[in-house]
């Protein structure tokens, strides 16, 4: 029973967690108290359930505990009085008689633009995903310490700044999705591809990202770029299994089995593909066709290269980043060739935000590989091997260099 029970609250951790907080946050009007007050009503739940049995409703449960701390809470001490109003809903915002979800409300303070992309990041991992400072710390291979004060930071900057509690006004609310979005994008990027470490990818981490984009989705339901970036993470996540090999070596995507893709990961991306496309298309509705070019591509030798590059061109139209057009030069190369590739991407070798970039170098190493000018890939390689710190990755240019091919 106790194991039953354990794996219940779990369960209710994971599905719940931003749906109790938000509605917590709301009566309590302070972050510090929200979060308390539903990390006592899990801690209940782990007795009240062994006894009265695991409710048929869970969250609304724990919402119900929650929210009851929470104003007792106020009603027995002066919170509000000595505290600056940190959450208070704006009346303006539901003036349709459309009453917004409260986790969207939670998602929008936490992607604030007053706050710093990093405090964005750390504050929807911890009170959008309900991760604790250890978990994010860990994710982020900083001490525990460090992103605890990041977190108490964010939280100070929002009370002192008075960011209110509330849904975007309409004439703010593209701006504001783009913040949402590229947060979201940012948690699963970091999990996808670990920074450092030795394994390849932090899987916790890019489910993270993918849960939130399955929420930001179903909260924001009339947002294209929204329903893009969920088709962009579901195509990129479809193919994590065959990245890596028995032996947990590099794959690259030329030399992965693509039956061991997810296929229902693709069927469902390719589904909000082209839904996205009846929206006005942006950069993530962009990068999600390019995804699902790759996609449907049932061979490598079977990529529709001319269309890739086509779609990188417009990418690079409305979304100008040195990391795109670098992504633009690796199509060129199987358009028009390496040499072709190498030549436009000897202008991507001044950009100072690709100065430490280690894809930079890695990308020129195989263009050189290709043309059979190994003695300068060598050097590219060694220079990509510099600015590498995830173990997986250098281990495979590692290999690269040793067999000379």
């Amino acid at each position: 029973m106790a194991d039953t029970v354990a794996e219940a609250v779990a369960k209710a951790h994971e599905r719940e967690w931003a749906f109790v907080l938000a509605a917590t946050a709301r009566v309590a009007a302070d972050l510090d108290l929200a979060e308390d007050c539903v990390q006592d009503a899990y801690a209940k739940a782990l007795v009240h359930w062994r006894d009265q049995g695991v409710p048929a409703r869970p969250g609304a449960w724990l919402t119900t505990v929650a929210t009851r701390r929470a104003l007792e809470q106020r009603r027995h001490a002066d919170v509000v009085r000595r505290k600056l109003p940190l959450l208070m809903p704006d009346p303006v915002e539901d003036s349709d008689g459309v009453f917004p979800d409260d986790r969207l409300r939670l998602v929008f303070t936490c992607c604030h633009p007053a706050l710093a992309q990093e405090a964005q990041i750390a504050l929807t991992l911890r009170l959008v995903c309900g991760l604790s400072s250890a978990e994010i710390a860990k994710a982020f291979l900083v001490k525990e310490a460090t992103m605890q004060a990041r977190i108490t930071r964010a939280k100070h900057k929002i009370s002192r700044s008075g960011i209110p509690y509330r849904i975007p006004r309409p004439a703010d609310l593209p701006e504001r999705i783009d913040t949402v979005l590229d947060v979201v994008h940012l948690v699963y990027t970091a999990g996808h591809t670990a920074a450092d470490g030795d394994e390849l990818a932090r899987p916790d981490l890019a489910r993270r990202g993918l849960d939130l984009a399955r929420m930001v989705r179903l909260l924001l339901p009339d947002s294209g770029e929204a329903t893009a970036l969920l088709a962009l993470l579901l195509l990129t996540q479809a193919r994590q299994a065959a990245r890596v090999d028995a032996a947990g070596q590099l794959v690259l995507m030329e030399d992965q089995d693509r039956a061991v893709w997810d296929r229902e990961l693709i069927a469902e991306g390719l589904t909000l593909v082209h839904e996205a496309l009846g929206w006005p298309v942006g950069r993530f509705g962009l990068m999600a066709a390019i995804a699902a070019v790759h996609a449907e591509a049932e061979r490598w030798e079977d990529t529709d290269w001319p269309e890739i590059l086509g779609l990188y061109d417009l990418l690079l139209a409305c979304w100008p980043s040195p990391v795109i057009a670098l992504n633009r030069v690796v199509a060129l190369s199987y358009v028009d060739g390496p040499q072709a590739a190498l030549r436009v991407l000897r202008s991507l070798a001044d950009d100072p935000a690709l100065a430490t970039y280690p894809y930079l170098a890695s990308t020129r190493a195989e263009l050189l590989r290709r043309t059979g000018n190994w003695t300068e890939a060598v050097a590219a390689y060694e220079e990509a091997l510099a600015f590498t710190s995830n173990a997986v990755e250098a281990e495979f240019l590692q290999r690269r260099l040793t067999r000379g091919a």
